[in-house]
């Protein structure tokens, strides 16, 4: 035994160089730690394989000697990042290198690396400097002649040749090697950390030795001055953060990309990804050149550099935001799309029914190229239309408009671009509908392109990434923008205030009856601007049948017209009914100033029609010769009664009209009617029996055609306010008219030539063939003139029930007394006895009578009188208790 042992120390186990020598370093204090290579005393452990040095002449390739690799590897699973103490005995001289014992422990007691690596036959013990009085040296003799009789490790029978790897050092086409892994993990060691991101492996087991840098991360590097690497702030800590956690540990990478001869990729560690532990402790910064490439989920590695610049970590502890901070609740909201500016730009509504225009962020549309519009060289006075000249402009349009109108979508504002050189300022964020990002999917599609940042630049797209991504695939797939054939040409005629080209397509308009329409833009409630797909021209629309008031307009010299009383609401109404919606326009005219005059219709809405019933637009004398009349009249009466905007001050006129001073006696010309619907109002529906020879032919020819060619289910889109053919519930086929849409496949009903309602499924209806057109609706709705049913429910209901029963499918001597509110008031006569039906139901106590003023229903009411006088002596029906009507108070449920 020696009589001084050797002084102990302590450290951490970094990197096995080979089957004999450790790196063993302190813990870190305010930066990298010390480090020492200890080479276990003597042994021999077989060297591993180098590679050629490309910087050096005449550097040759070795091979591992056998068991190299063995050796190593049987040290690195036993002590990498495992604390020990070790013990110098004695140093090289010339060389300086430390030759000693390593421990797994705290001292000396623990397990001696040495002896360890000896008993598995991995490394020669040096018996020339064995000392007879060292029981430690005697006892590797020991080690190794047990595991020579046990035949372990290199003194295993045989050459050792299949223990001596193949290493690939290059890789000669980094593109096609990551490809041929197709982003699966590969088992992998780490052999070398040149700075915090960048790595050398070896990749098991075909042993190829690769260099990869962290996709989508960079590091603060060495910088190369001379002869002298020059650490730029915090590289230091960096690299030694990620040899920490990654030098010689098993680990999996995902190749993801090729720069130059490196490989890019994802190194997964049983803790996590180095990357993202990098970035979150303000070591790294994310770049947007690698970004792309990353399979593991961008946005994780994004949400870790934005803590680190939140808590100003190490690179970012002067880091200052590069726009104005947003507030956490204004950044998230819903909103319906209203219209679609451009490529990139959307306008939407709130939930308080304000108006927001907002930006696709990091979005940049097409823009117009030097020889994009060869027409513009020929014609230099040509109105430049960038929807239609920017190539692709139009298609970005399109693609979001179709997607988009009238849709609820979720807005994420990501930053707010500060106005500059003459733009105004721009909310720009992320927009997505149905969890589909909107920007991601038109980048995709080749209609617009991702902006480029400066790397210190954080105002961009919370989906920044995914967004490269959709542009990669764009680009690779040659789609859009990025085909290499030529953009698509959109020739359109814009015809708006050019009289002549106006009257050239005038006809050809009319001929076509219904076409097809996208909105481009509304000027006002009746004035908008229409392009015609198949005319392939733009024009603008004035609305007929009605007078609407104007919005506000530009003027002369740059001033501004006010807005006519509810002409902004008249235009808001149009635009959010119409803007950017397909339609249906029916052109009539045009006027001196080369405008279009016609209808406009949007699923099955007559525009027209809205703009009255909202009380924004008053009927236009030119609707009377229109097929619209009885709508618009409808309309008018109804937003007059609610007394709806312009009409809000209306006064109804005393019924004057209806105070006939002409002939005193009345006017009876008799006409014989079937009845066949009684409405819950006291209404009634009924045919003129003249007309029935005709209708039973014209309703058998039809369900003879209709059965002749029965009709495909689905083929028929119905729309509101389409005639059609129905199927009623005694499965034959009737005309009807749409009346309502609603969900769940419920379509309302009203059949023309009998009066009832019914709600169906569109499996029930078709097209109604263009013969069955002509022939007008075969029953009218009629009403008894002179009474009126009582205000009670339940003895309105009795009413209406005695009614029905009295009356339906009756027929009757039908007597027009007198018109009001688009129905005409009449008298009904039994067709023998002449029995008044009104004066029956006023006599048992069923209906009210109405006072009249005409001179000429002076006797038909006296009748009346003396029946309901009748009827209260005898307490019929609703005179049961007694006269009602002699306290008018409005509590008592009658008012006269």
């Amino acid at each position: 035994m020696t009589a001084t042992q050797p002084a102990l120390s302590r450290g951490i186990v970094k990197q096995i160089l080979s089957g004999d020598a450790v790196v063993i370093r302190g813990q870190p204090k305010g930066g990298p730690p010390p480090e020492r290579t200890v080479c276990l005393s003597n042994v021999n452990a077989p060297r591993l394989a180098r590679r050629a040095n490309p910087n050096q002449e005449g550097s040759v390739e070795t091979k591992d000697d056998p068991y190299a690799w063995e050796a190593r590897e049987y040290l690195r699973k036993k002590l990498i990042g495992k604390d020990v103490c070790f013990s110098v005995e004695y140093k090289a001289p010339g060389t300086g290198r430390e030759y000693g014992c390593i421990y797994m422990g705290k001292d000396t007691s623990a397990e001696n690396v040495t002896e360890s690596i000896v008993e598995e036959g991995l490394v020669e013990v040096r018996r020339g400097g064995i000392k007879a009085s060292d029981d430690h040296q005697q006892k590797l003799i020991q080690h190794e002649d047990a595991a020579k009789s046990a035949g372990k490790g290199k003194w295993a029978e045989g050459t050792g040749t299949d223990h001596i790897r193949n290493i690939q050092w290059t890789i000669e086409n980094p593109r096609n090697f990551v490809d041929s892994h197709h982003g699966k993990p590969v088992d992998a060691i780490i052999e070398y950390v040149r700075d915090g991101c960048t790595v050398r492996a070896i990749l098991l087991p075909n042993m190829e030795y690769v260099t990869v840098m962290l996709s989508g991360i960079k590091c603060p590097m060495f910088k190369l001055e001379g002869t002298t690497q020059i650490p730029e702030p915090f590289a230091e800590e960096a690299k030694f953060f990620t040899e920490a956690r990654l030098l010689q540990r098993d680990v999996q990478i995902i190749l993801e990309g090729v720069s130059n001869q490196n490989l890019l990729g994802t190194i997964l560690h049983p803790n996590g990804n180095i990357a993202e532990l990098l970035l979150k402790e303000g070591f790294a910064r994310c770049v947007d050149w690698s970004m792309g490439v990353v399979s593991q989920g961008p946005e994780k590695l994004r949400s870790a550099e934005k803590l680190a610049k939140e808590k100003k970590a190490r690179i970012w502890k002067d880091y200052t935001p590069s726009g104005p901070a947003l507030d956490v609740k204004d950044k998230n909201f819903q909103g319906k799309v209203v219209e679609v500016v451009n490529g990139d730009a959307l306008v939407v509504k709130m939930g308080d029914n304000q108006y927001k225009k907002i930006f696709l962020a990091s979005i940049r549309p097409p823009r117009q190229t030097a020889d994009a519009d060869p027409d513009q060289k020929k014609d230099p006075t040509r109105r430049v239309r960038p929807l239609y000249d920017v190539p692709y402009m139009y298609e970005a349009r399109e693609f979001m408009r179709k997607k988009l109108i009238g849709k609820k979508v979720n807005v994420q504002i990501d930053y707010i671009q500060p106005a500059a050189q003459g733009f105004p300022e721009k909310t720009c964020c992320t927009v997505t509908i149905g969890g589909v990002d909107v920007g991601e999917a038109l980048v995709s599609k080749g209609y617009a392109t991702v902006i480029r940042y400066r790397q210190d630049d954080d105002q961009r797209s919370a989906q920044y990434d995914v967004l490269l991504g959709a542009e990669a695939r764009a680009i690779k797939k040659g789609v859009g923008l990025h085909s290499k054939k030529d953009a698509p040409i959109h020739r359109v005629a814009d015809i708006s205030g050019d009289v002549p080209k106006s009257k050239q397509f005038l006809p050809f308009l009319q001929r076509a009856g219904r076409s097809e329409a996208i909105v481009e833009f509304v000027a006002s409630g009746s004035r908008l601007r229409l392009f015609i797909p198949r005319e392939t021209c733009l024009i603008t629309l004035l609305l007929s049948g009605i007078d609407c008031p104007r919005a506000s307009r530009p003027g002369p010299g740059g001033t501004t017209i006010p807005s006519d009383p509810f002409g902004e609401e008249a235009l808001m109404l149009t635009k959010e009914l119409v803007l950017q919606r397909e339609v249906e326009v029916e052109v009539e005219a045009i006027d001196k100033g080369g405008n279009f005059i016609g209808w406009l219709h949007i699923d099955g809405i007559n525009v027209s029609v809205s703009l009255v019933e909202e009380g924004y637009a008053k009927m236009h004398f030119t609707a009377e010769n229109s097929t619209y009349f009885k709508a618009l009249s409808t309309a008018e009466e109804s937003a007059k009664s609610k007394k709806l905007n312009t009409w809000a001050k209306f006064e109804e006129p005393v019924e004057q009209a209806e105070v006939d001073d002409g002939p005193v006696e009345r006017n009876i010309n008799y006409k014989t009617v079937l009845v066949t619907e009684v409405t819950d109002e006291g209404h009634f529906y009924a045919q003129n029996v003249e007309n029935g020879p005709q209708l039973e032919k014209m309703t058998e020819q039809f369900r003879a055609e209709m059965q002749a060619n029965p009709p495909l289910p689905g083929a028929y889109t119905p729309k509101r306010g389409d005639v059609c053919a129905a199927k009623f519930t005694d499965g034959e086929w009737y005309r009807a008219k749409i009346e309502k849409i609603e969900g769940n496949n419920r379509i309302k009903v009203f059949y023309i030539d009998y009066g009832n309602r019914e709600t169906t499924g569109s499996a029930n209806l078709s097209i109604l063939p263009a013969t069955y057109h002509g022939l007008p609706a075969q029953v009218q709705q009629y009403a008894l003139a002179c009474v009126s049913l009582p205000p009670d429910d339940d003895n309105k209901n009795e009413a209406v029930d005695a009614l029905y029963n009295d009356i339906i499918n009756k027929q009757f001597l039908l007597n027009t007394e007198y018109k009001g509110s688009g129905l005409e008031y009449v008298t009904l006569a039994d067709t023998d006895t002449k029995d008044d039906v009104a004066q029956a139901m006023v006599t048992e106590g069923l209906v009210l009578v109405e006072q009249r003023k005409e001179k000429r229903l002076a006797k038909l009411v006296a009748d009346y009188v003396k029946a309901q006088d009748k009827a209260k002596a005898s307490r019929m029906n609703l005179w049961r208790y007694g006269d009602f009507t002699e306290d008018d108070a409005k509590e008592f449920g009658y008012k006269r």
